[in-house]
């Protein structure tokens, strides 16, 4: 897969976060209500990525730097959204390749810890984190008061920087 730097609204990011925003309203009956805006993915403060195969776009994923905050955030956050495999590209450690990605640009940008919110809906996404070294952490985020939120977060100190040969301009 060949991972390309993005912004949140160029044509293939709206694309898959369309379909990414279906999956949610097939598992939870309705879309992500979260805030998102595109220039929350801008560096220095966030950084939106493509991945592509044989030039379609399979894959995306997104990190947004937050600090502490009454969301429940905490100083150095950087919290992932938008992560999203297409359907028949699954089960190829494509994700896995997308989340290694963001960890070392967000660490690269300073930040100190990766956290997301998943859902007991998505099993598949629980395990992807869990076995990636990601433990429960405070609920924060749009939806902090529901039961079906799972709320995981990962320590960055550790992750090595970004490769610029992995993630290049779009």
């Amino acid at each position: 897969m060949q991972i390309r730097k993005t912004r949140y609204d160029h044509p293939d990011a709206v694309l898959l976060t369309a379909q990414v925003q279906q999956e949610y309203v097939e598992r939870y009956g309705d879309p992500d209500a979260t805030p998102v805006d595109v220039g929350h993915f801008d560096a220095p403060y966030g950084r939106f990525l493509l991945g592509y195969l044989d030039g379609a776009p399979v894959a995306t994923g997104g990190w947004r730097a937050q600090d502490a905050s009454p969301d429940g955030f905490e100083d150095g956050d950087a919290e992932l959204k938008r992560m999203y495999v297409v359907p028949q590209a699954r089960g190829k450690g494509l994700a896995r390749r997308m989340l290694a990605e963001l960890e070392r640009d967000a660490a690269a940008a300073g930040r100190t810890r990766m956290v997301l919110e998943t859902g007991l809906m998505q099993p598949e996404a629980i395990a992807l984190y869990t076995s990636s070294g990601y433990t429960p952490v405070a609920k924060f985020g749009h939806y902090r008061d529901s039961p079906l939120s799972v709320c995981l977060g990962k320590s960055l100190l550790a992750v090595g920087p970004a490769s610029a040969t992995r993630a290049r301009p779009a």
